[in-house]
């Protein structure tokens, strides 16, 4: 269902700090994790869960770099190792809890699932930190009660914004709503995701803007978003008066250049945790505009939550029912297409160590000649 090798956001770097009893509790495709901060600042990630009686780790005690289960005071270090058993002077072999990459980067806690030794930094999306001194990033985060492969189908196809958002990041006129379900887009296949870019032109101000400017105004927007696997979709958005050009760069004078920043982190099959912040940058910026790109995007992901979660429950309860495509799940398609490509790669990996190790230990039993 997930692919382990893979970053999955952990939270934002806020959400750890040097406290004394901060130590952040995760569920991150379906294992538990905890975090902390050694006094050096750096991060620790391992399992949630002690290797005595799988008590949870995150309500031990940290000392010094170390991690205390407050169960029976068992102590680890950062490296997972276990380093004190009181009442015990001898540790055995197994006394060890699993650790995880982990990386921060662009103010977003990053955790490698998968196999040590295959963790890569550069698989680490893009994206634009809320310290960023060129953008005046906005940050928040929502819990939601779907599965992760409904937020991949919802990010991937924008022509939903005629609907649900209407009120909100869309609009219900005709022009906008005909603009989102006639989208002509350009899409290049990533290694690990999608690239989609695409104008739509000549339109009314999105919903949440029509306060600012007077009804006649019309504007060109210019979506440049990349999504890639587990689920983090960053869209680069440009906003211009409308200009007379129908190919190509706008003509009409920029008023907002802005970039959102999502990721969702499934916790396990039936919800995800979604980070996200909206911000403009630094030369298209007024007071208060990136307060409400982000109070906007909050309450469009409510809407987003409403619908994801009533069609998750309907998934839960008749998953083989049978259902059509339609010309807006394109997106979604070449986007599960890389997802499951790598799950069918990992569970062939899988399945070859284990006829490996199959054959070791048959090896191992055979008889001498």
């Amino acid at each position: 269902m997930f692919v382990r090798n893979a970053w999955y956001c952990a939270g934002w770097d806020y959400h750890v700090s040097q406290g004394r009893n901060a130590l952040l509790a995760r569920k991150i495709a379906g294992e538990r994790v905890v975090l902390y901060r050694k006094p050096d600042g750096g991060l620790v990630c391992m399992e949630d869960r002690c290797c005595h009686r799988q008590a949870a780790l995150s309500l031990g005690r940290k000392e010094g770099d170390c991690l205390r289960c407050m169960y029976h005071g068992i102590k680890f270090g950062p490296d997972g190792a276990c380093v004190e058993i009181p009442g015990q002077t001898k540790i055995p072999h197994k006394a060890r809890v699993r650790t995880f990459p982990v990386v921060e980067k662009n103010n977003w806690i990053w955790v490698w699932m998968g196999e040590p030794e295959q963790a890569d930094e550069s698989l680490i999306c893009f994206a634009v930190g809320y310290d960023d001194p060129d953008w005046n990033i906005k940050t928040s985060e929502m819990h939601v009660d779907a599965n992760y492969r409904l937020e991949v189908a919802n990010l991937a196809d924008l022509s939903h914004l005629a609907w649900v958002h209407q009120n909100t990041l869309g609009a219900g006129d005709p022009a906008t709503v005909g603009a989102f379900t006639t989208i002509q887009d350009e899409t290049t296949m990533l290694e690990r995701g999608i690239n989609t870019r695409y104008w739509i032109r000549n339109v009314p101000a999105n919903a949440f803007l029509q306060h600012l400017f007077p009804p006649e105004a019309r504007f060109d927007l210019h979506f440049d978003i990349t999504m890639t696997v587990p689920c983090n979709w960053i869209l680069h958005f440009r906003a211009f008066t409308a200009g007379s050009r129908t190919e190509g760069e706008s003509d009409g004078e920029l008023v907002a250049d802005t970039y959102t920043c999502q990721t969702i982190c499934p916790n396990d099959e039936h919800s995800v945790e979604y980070y996200f912040s909206w911000g403009a940058s630094r030369t298209t910026d007024l007071p208060g505009l990136s307060d409400m790109l982000r109070e906007t995007v909050e309450q469009a992901f409510l809407e987003d939550a409403s619908v994801l979660e009533a069609q998750h429950a309907r998934v839960m309860e008749k998953p083989q029912h049978p259902t059509i495509d339609i010309i807006h799940d394109a997106g979604a398609g070449k986007m599960f297409w890389v997802l499951d490509r790598l799950l069918q790669a990992e569970a062939k990996a899988e399945e070859e160590a284990a006829l490996a190790g199959a054959g070791r230990s048959a090896r191992a039993g055979a008889p001498a000649c």
